[in-house]
């Protein structure tokens, strides 16, 4: 799924408990913003959008429990948790009718709350996609290269075959989910859901439940039936994204789902049919984590059926000037921008960058210069530094691949090798800063943090 679209807010005067708890939300790719005071709060809840708010219950200018009204009209479809270092009954009353979710107890761990903000949202992923697509997501298949018109084709004739297994692989963000969303509208009737479940995302606690949902009493805090995602998924698309990442554990009883077509809840011995379509997602390479042991053969078997690589945007430059002029056209109608044309010598800056986000960082850095612009036409100047700054279309002597010096790449035997060497140059240039050194490489953070554990470089 995309890393983007779910953020929560820590508000608690704690600055180094709000901070742990920002710190591992973050390792489990999920962007954060801290505030300190309850001002802090409300300014920030007035410019940006939030799916979860953990509050403290007692703030240096404000009582949490007063402010919830505020922040939940300024946020309605926000999940608001109250935390406090002190229960108390009236108060956890209060906070409830007042429109809290949940009120917690702070613990010496944080592992507690940060388990309940990734329960929310594994919830929102669910409800978000049941909701349906914006046209953000629908254009990321556009292009003409030969390379999209292939795949195109393979989910044309995928589509055709509704009960296949289909594995889309592909670096991240280039348009992985997209290309399912579109199997999904061409394979099953319309108005079906279209879930995608992060198997990254899931906590090791909740991953039967989210999956095959639970019945009351099946677990501390089941405190009524649930449906899981094959089950909200009926009729539909189920996406298990990043399923190079599920837990082993795991990938016996997705297997036998699978071959058997039917699924247990947490707490049941009923057995329910799958009637969704299930595909699968991954950037990884599932045959080097068979060889090692992590993934099992014949669930890769059972997954990679009818396997559709998307290409990164880096092979497929010529579809840039397309999917660029659809995103700054969506975005100029969205913030009501006349000036929706982009001239040469930006389209030009563009197809010379190498893209490691893809189709979502270019999506990105033409929503950045829309905003920028502000109703005037979009110019160099609105362009990130990193691409104005790309030399891969035109290397300098002495150098290798986008730019790249030919001595860093001597004695590289593999992109693996040398991805890691990279991360490891940039981090010894930022001093360990793991946001500068993102900055530098031209990734995200978590893109970066997620690299750091593949190579085991945290330790």
């Amino acid at each position: 799924m995309d890393e983007a679209g779910f953020r929560a807010l820590i508000v608690d005067d704690e600055h180094l408990y709000a901070q742990a708890i920002g710190d591992e939300l973050e390792q489990n790719r999920i962007d954060c913003d801290l505030a300190f005071t309850a001002a802090e709060a409300i300014a920030l809840v007035q410019s940006r959008a939030y799916q979860a708010i953990l509050l403290d219950h007692k703030l240096p200018d404000d009582d949490g429990l007063r402010i919830i009204p505020l922040l939940a009209s300024r946020q309605p479809g926000a999940v608001l948790i109250v935390m406090t270092a002190f229960e108390t009954i009236p108060n956890a009353i209060q906070a409830i009718r007042q429109g809290a979710e949940d009120y917690l107890v702070k613990q010496p761990s944080v592992r507690p709350i940060v388990e309940k903000i990734l329960e929310i949202r594994c919830r929102e992923n669910v409800r978000r996609k049941v909701a349906g697509w914006g046209e953000k997501e629908r254009g990321g298949l556009l292009g003409d290269s030969p390379a999209m018109q292939q795949v195109r084709e393979k989910i044309r004739k995928a589509a055709q075959s509704p009960d296949t297994t289909v594995l889309f692989t592909g670096e991240t963000g280039a348009g992985k989910e997209v290309a399912a969303f579109h199997l999904h509208a061409q394979s099953v009737p319309a108005g079906r859901p279209f879930i995608a479940v992060d198997c990254l995302a899931l906590p090791a606690n909740l991953v039967e439940s989210i999956l095959f949902g639970h019945e009351k009493g099946a677990f501390t805090g089941a405190e009524g039936r649930k449906d899981g995602a094959f089950g909200e998924a009926g009729g539909g698309t189920l996406l298990l994204d990043e399923i190079g990442e599920l837990d082993p554990s795991l990938q016996g009883k997705l297997l036998r789902v699978l071959e058997t077509r039917a699924y247990q809840r947490v707490g049941s011995v009923r057995q329910h049919g799958v009637t969704a379509r299930v595909v699968a997602a991954t950037n990884r390479n599932l045959r080097e984590l068979v060889e090692q042991g992590r993934f099992r053969f014949d669930l890769f078997q059972r997954l990679s059926v009818f396997p559709i690589d998307i290409p990164p945007l880096c092979q497929r430059r010529e579809d840039v000037p397309a999917l660029a002029r659809y995103f700054l056209d969506l975005y100029c109608t969205k913030l009501g921008n006349p000036n929706r044309r982009l001239p040469d010598d930006i389209l030009g800056v563009l197809m010379g960058y190498d893209y490691p986000g893809n189709v979502r960082e270019l999506r990105n850095i033409i929503e950045r210069a829309v905003i920028l612009a502000e109703g005037a036409p979009v110019g160099k100047h609105h362009l990130p530094e990193r691409v104005l700054a790309c030399r891969s279309a035109s290397a300098p002597a002495g150098s290798g691949a986008a730019g790249i010096p030919v001595d860093f790449i001597a004695g590289v035997d593999s992109l693996e090798t040398l991805e890691k060497k990279m991360i490891i140059e940039a981090l010894k240039k930022t001093g360990g800063a793991k946001a500068e050194a993102a900055e530098l490489l031209g990734i995200s953070r978590h893109q970066l943090l997620r690299r750091i554990r593949k190579y085991k470089l945290d330790e």
